[in-house]
């Protein structure tokens, strides 16, 4: 089924993005592309998208403008070179602090145009699939009017309140990533040290209250050091993790016990760990690491 939306611009072609990309224009939807990289386009371009050369040409394209970057602050660069965005519709799908997106909000409506967030919750493989979990934040007429786009993208978008609600959701889910791997990691070191097999271990925690399918998801890659082809890299869980502290403190929570594992994670900063899956923290939980 083809949305209402024909033709749609994707600004972000990393791993996500690409892969966000590569399922709408399976869907049947027209896209226009740009990357800061114009080759990491390449494999869009193959499968049938249009290249836009300049940031200041993509509302020419479509009314419709999805972006896929890095961090708040890139985001709003990018918007902000797009120019007049008058009868367009600005859909943020990457990572950002609430403050962060809230000023996207307001800077999108300085150039004339609207604003709906719809962080997602997956990688590639639930991308190419539709079933990212989408949580939008902005007007409930908004949101309506681009469902149908949106459910090419997730089986269930979820309208969970106004600007900033996405954020605020898409910084707790990414919390947990961090906090549980750090913790399962601890955990599956402790038992290897005390001669505990990990199946063992398995066996038990698996039919526990405490079990997460993520701990099954990394568990081979723990234990064999394989942590290639990311879909979310150790550098990207480290700035959702200190972009969540800053939006604890912001709300006077107390976030401390966070504060070492956000430590850990920064020991990582300029290693090759930094580019490869998220899991790779394992390695820092080593006691060669508990200096």
């Amino acid at each position: 089924m083809t949305s209402p939306h024909a033709s749609v611009a994707l600004i972000g072609t990393g791993l996500l993005g690409e892969a966000i990309g590569l399922r709408l224009l399976q869907q049947g939807i027209t896209l226009h592309v740009w990357n800061r990289t114009p080759l990491r386009c390449r494999s869009l371009l193959d499968a049938g998208a249009q290249h836009v050369e300049d940031l200041a040409s993509v509302p020419q394209t479509s009314d419709v403008i999805i972006t896929v970057l890095r961090d708040g602050p890139t985001t709003a660069r990018s918007v902000a070179a797009l120019g007049d965005l008058a009868h367009h519709c600005l859909i943020p799908m990457g990572t950002m602090g609430i403050v962060e997106i809230r000023q996207l909000a307001e800077q999108t409506k300085q150039q004339g145009g609207q604003l709906l967030e719809s962080p997602v919750l997956g990688s590639r493989p639930q991308a190419f699939a539709g079933t990212l979990l989408l949580m939008a934040g902005g007007e409930p007429s908004l949101f309506e009017r681009h469902q149908p786009l949106l459910r090419h993208l997730s089986e269930r978008p979820q309208l969970v309140g106004p600007v900033g609600s996405g954020a605020a959701c898409k910084l707790g889910l990414n919390q947990l990533i961090a906090s549980l791997t750090h913790a399962f990691s601890l955990s599956l070191r402790l038992i290897q040290q005390a001669d505990v097999p990990v199946e063992t271990f398995m066996d038990i925690l698996r039919p526990s209250a405490l079990y997460a399918p993520t701990f099954d998801k990394k568990l081979e890659r723990m234990l064999d050091s394989h942590y290639d082809n990311p879909n979310f890299s150790t550098a990207l869980l480290r700035k959702d993790l200190l972009l969540f502290l800053e939006e604890a403190t912001a709300a006077e929570l107390n976030p401390e016990g966070l504060s070492g594992l956000a430590t850990l994670l920064c020991k990582a900063e300029g290693s090759a760990l930094d580019g490869v899956d998220y899991c790779a923290l394992h390695e820092l939980t080593g006691s060669e690491n508990s200096q």
